[in-house]
């Protein structure tokens, strides 16, 4: 069974940075569609960005762009989330999440596996 295991998140001031780290049970991230999204209390989770294996293109969510990075690295198996110039309004639970049908996109219906989510609070 596929295992997500998210790190990284914690408590950090306006402007600071993060890196979210997901490390799957998987040897190899090459069959899937890798994503991160976010959630608040009452709304539904929303794709912060997402990296296409198929043809290798990323996508971000406009309020994020310039601002976070999606990679990977294949050989520790482990998917990174490098987030910068943090806001309150990135306050969230954040999630890992795989494709293995690999579609394009990045929406929560597209995704099968979830981490169990790591909190981000952006807070002075």
């Amino acid at each position: 069974q596929v295992q997500l295991v998210e790190s990284g998140g914690g408590l950090v001031q306006p402007g600071g940075s993060l890196r979210l780290t997901c490390t799957a049970s998987e040897f190899s991230l090459d069959h899937y569609h890798i994503g991160w999204f976010r959630q608040t209390p009452g709304h539904e989770r929303e794709g912060v960005s997402c990296l296409h294996t198929r043809d290798g293109s990323t996508v971000y969510a406009d309020s994020v762009k310039g601002r976070f990075t999606i990679s990977r690295n294949n050989t520790k198996n482990t998917v990174y989330l490098q987030m910068a110039k943090l806001k309150p309004e990135d306050t969230a639970v954040y999630y890992c999440a795989l494709d293995p049908h690999q579609s394009f996109g990045c929406t929560s219906p597209e995704y099968e596996y979830w981490g169990q989510g790591t909190q981000v609070t952006v807070s002075s």
